[in-house]
Order: structure tokens, then sequence, then C-alpha cells
């Protein structure tokens, strides 16, 4: 069992060991009582391979946060770990004192549950993963009893998907426009990303070394939240080839003293797209959907899948089907007609 206890102005750290049928305690003492708090996480992880009963007396909020500091942290990106922080606020405003011992399926589920009539499915369903992640961690370490985290579901509102992909008239129209316009450097940005497929903080991360005839190479990503600029995952690297028109014009925009081709405008592209579209009476969509339009269009033309999952940097094809493998509204129709046609023959 651990404790920490306000000593002055420093904090002491106490874990208890049971050895050889004896119980003893080590103690440290420390400046902050968070450094205290992962000092005896790290060392009751260390407590041996048995089953740790008496961490199941913590809270799960407490467990959250020692395991994301001590054990997460290190295998994943700045980006994700902060995505877990607020994760973290959230499970100590739903789980307040409840400790692991107590949890099971239906009392997380009915949490969950609380914060979905708030949320949306998919801002819960990013909740649950992070939930359902550090649950099996704690059962493993034979911190609670039973492995329920398959068990948990979704729950929450789905609104109207925002980032639909543009029709293919649409598409064409908006192309044609960026392309004449191309001189207007947001414009170019909104032409790369048509052209590419590529993820927004993909394109801010375009540096003059990353061109080459006629392609990008996908090196790094931007995010308005860190300075890390790592990419999603290792299938992101990639080479994208493109058009010379398109090339011509990335050649032409002039490098910003930070080293990178294209201005970031406040992370504000989706606010700047919608006023664009608006102009030109084309639906609106996000800038993300300029993704989707791009994939969705390769589809409409029968590229091949595998191809279309490497030129998105998706991790394998599953990705591709499960997120992009929607039909453009014309092909759409006209696959109904194909499919009508087939049974008239019968």
């Amino acid at each position: 069992m651990a404790s920490i206890q306000k000593r002055g102005k420093s904090w002491r750290a106490v874990v208890s060991l049971y050895k050889n049928g004896k119980y003893d305690r080590i103690t440290k003492t420390f400046d902050t009582r968070k450094d205290a708090k992962l000092w005896t996480l790290q060392t009751e992880l260390a407590k041996g391979n048995g089953k740790q009963l008496a961490q199941r007396t913590t809270t799960f909020a407490d467990f959250f946060e020692n395991w994301l500091y001590v054990v997460k942290r290190k295998d994943i990106r700045e980006t994700t770990f902060q995505n877990y922080e607020k994760t973290l606020a959230i499970i100590r405003n739903l789980f307040k004192e409840i400790e692991l011992q107590d949890l099971n399926d239906i009392l997380v589920q009915e949490k969950i549950d609380e914060y979905a009539e708030t949320h949306s499915r998919k801002t819960t369903h990013e909740v649950i993963l992070k939930i359902r992640t550090s649950l099996r961690d704690a059962y493993a370490r034979g911190y609670i009893t039973n492995d329920f985290a398959h068990l948990l579901k979704d729950r929450g509102e789905v609104p109207p998907k925002r980032n639909k992909p543009l029709s293919i008239t649409d598409l064409k129209k908006l192309r044609k426009y960026v392309i004449e316009h191309s001189n207007v450097e947001f414009n170019a940005l909104v032409l790369v990303a048509l052209e590419t497929g590529m993820r927004r903080g993909e394109l801010l991360a375009i540096r003059p070394e990353n061109l080459f005839e006629y392609g990008i190479k996908v090196r790094g990503s931007i995010s308005p939240t860190s300075d890390d600029t790592s990419l999603k995952t290792k299938n992101s690297k990639r080479d994208i080839s493109i058009n010379k028109d398109v090339y011509d014009v990335l050649k032409k925009i002039k490098v910003k003293d930070n080293g990178y081709i294209f201005n970031f405008w406040g992370f504000k592209q989706s606010q700047q797209l919608a006023e664009l579209l608006n102009e030109l009476d084309i639906e609106k969509t996000t800038f993300h959907g300029l993704r989707d339009t791009h994939a969705s269009f390769l589809f409409s033309q029968d590229i091949d899948i595998v191809y279309v999952s490497k030129r998105l940097g998706h991790v394998d094809i599953h990705t591709t089907q499960n997120y992009y493998l929607e039909l453009m509204p014309e092909k759409k129709h006209q696959q109904d007609a194909d499919a009508l046609n087939l049974l008239n023959t019968l």
C-alpha cells in the first residue's frame, strides 16, 4: 500500500512491501506531490509479478493518471499524450473516488452513458478507446479481476457528417477555380489537398526539400497544439506523385521564414475553405473533407484500393475500406442503374 504525506515544503512517499512473510516499507522525499505519486506507482509496479491486491483500493482516476505518466507516455506521440490528458480530466469528473475493486462493465457503462448524454458518439468513442486500454492494463497487472473492457459500448448522438466528399461536378468546379487563381496561396493549398489527399498537418509541413519532379515527400505534420512534427503512423511517411501544373504552383510559392512553404493562417483553414465554397456555391465540407473527396474520386474511377491506401498513408487497406470507401453521388447513381439493369435481365 502506498501513501503520500505533506512534510513542510516537501512530500514524503511511503510504499509498503511484503516479502518472506514480513511487512516492510520504503520511503522517499520529493519537492512536488506529482513526483511523489509517480515514484509510488513505479515502485508498486516493481513489487513483483504476482497480483497486486493492494492496488485495487486505488481510485480508477488515480490509476489512469499514474498509468498514463509512467507507462503510456513513452509509447505515444506528444499530441496523442495531450488527448490522453484530456481524457484524464473526463475520468476524474465521471468516476471521482470510485476504486478499481468496484469497477465492472455495468458501472463503467453507466458512466460512459452519462458522458454520452452531452457528447457526440465520435467523441465518446475516443474516450472509450482510452478507458479500454487502461482497463486491459489494470487487468493484466491484477488490479481488477475481470477483463470486461470489450463489453463497453459506444453511445451518443451521431451528428451529420461534416467532412462529406464533394461530388465530381463540384470537385471539377473547385479544382478549375483554384488552378486559375493559384496565385492566391490558400487556393494553392486547396489545390494540393485535392491533388494528393494529404492531411492538413502534412500539407502545412511541406518544405522545399520535400518536393521532387513530380511529387511530394511526406515527412512531417504540423499541429496547432504541439511542437511535435512527427507523422501519425509509420505508413504516413510516403511519396505522392502530382501533376506538373501542381508542382509548378508549389515551386512559385515563397518559402516562409520558418522553412515551410505554406502559411499556417492560425490553423483556420476550414473557416477559409467554408468562405471559398460559399463564394463558389459549392456544398459545404471541412478541410478533411478534401481528403475524403480525393479518395472517393479515385474509387469512383476504379483505382485499385491498395494504391489508394498507400497514397493516403493508411496503416492497411482495412482503414481505407472502413473510412473512405464512400462513392461519389454520380458514381452511386450509375451503380444503382447498373444494378437495376442486371436485375432486368433475369
